[in-house]
């Protein structure tokens, strides 16, 4: 057998996936690439490691007891190398984040300085929504999630990063009368939910339902990107958060409309399970946010402040 250590990652990545497609995604690689390693690597077993039914990927028994052992040799390799760059004297080891959807705008930000100066760690930050990022977090598979809702049913420590705001947001194609009241702005006002699970879901609709408001529910979307381009098309309105929308209200294609009780604002936090062993990766991390967070919401969000 010849197979490499690519073609290990590969098997195992869509193993865990189960689809050759979000495999593709996730490692940044074209789907035909990822299908070219998968076939090289599954031909050299004379037994099966998947089957495809209906055009979907199954897995065997036997290529799932593969995929352990790809799993076991690229956690040695891993371990080689931060062996090798911890007797150099820099810090190693991995970083696991689980963020919700709309914290991929916030979190990266908090992150860039302290993956430069630590070249030896390795970033794994999975975005999701709420239900799974708290999922994650209480099967201690990461060591931190970014949340602005706070889980209720887990005990955790957190660290509050940035305000979370959430405004009534449409096209500027439509213009608002004056003095309008809550009721009457709703009430024939399509608007666009994200889909149940998620975070801003759950704040509009406690929104909604705080002020018994009669809404007409115009469709489901699984992303804020997905809801902002629908927004962008005219489709709808949304009460989605402020952070994803600069570049559309800099260029005036969307607009925030002046509700009573708007703007939501929430605490974007990362959190962690209380008494978790954190390992000197997580650790570091922690420390530079405590002592560099005020600093990287001066600089990198000043125009997010700016909006009451």
């Amino acid at each position: 057998m010849n197979y490499t250590l690519n073609q290990l990652q590969i098997f195992l990545k869509v193993v865990q996936l189960q689809s050759v497609t979000k495999a593709s995604e996730e490692l940044h690689l074209t789907q035909p690439a990822v299908s070219i390693q998968l076939k090289n690597f599954q031909d050299q077993f004379d037994i099966p490691l998947t089957e495809v039914v209906s055009r979907k990927i199954y897995i065997t028994d036997f290529g799932r007891e593969i995929a352990e052992a790809a799993e076991n040799i690229l956690n040695q390799v891993y371990a080689i190398n931060y062996k090798t760059l911890a007797y150099k004297g820099q810090l190693t080891g991995r970083l696991k984040i689980s963020v919700v959807s709309t914290g991929k705008y916030v979190m990266p930000f908090f992150l860039a300085d302290f993956m430069k100066q630590n070249s030896g760690i390795d970033l794994l930050m999975d975005v999701t929504n709420k239900n799974k990022v708290i999922e994650s977090l209480e099967n201690n598979e990461v060591d931190f999630a970014l949340v602005s809702i706070l889980p209720t049913t887990l005990n955790i420590d957190k660290l509050d990063l940035l305000q979370n705001k959430l405004y009534l947001v449409g096209s500027t194609k439509t213009k608002f009368k004056k003095n309008l009241t809550t009721d009457e702005i709703f009430k024939d006002l399509p608007l666009i939910f994200r889909e149940k699970g998620s975070g801003t879901r759950q704040t509009m609709e406690s929104f909604i339902e705080r002020n018994n408001l009669s809404v007409l529910k115009k469709m489901e979307l699984t992303s804020n990107e997905a809801v902002k381009q629908a927004l962008l098309a005219g489709l709808g309105y949304s009460i989605m958060p402020l952070i994803g929308i600069k570049n559309e209200l800099n260029n005036n294609e969307l607009q925030i409309i002046p509700i009573k009780g708007l703007p939501i604002k929430t605490i974007w936090s990362l959190i962690w399970l209380k008494r978790k062993k954190h390992s000197p990766a997580s650790l570091s991390f922690l420390n530079h946010l405590k002592n560099d967070k005020s600093r990287i919401v001066q600089e990198k969000f000043s125009w997010y402040e700016q909006y009451q």
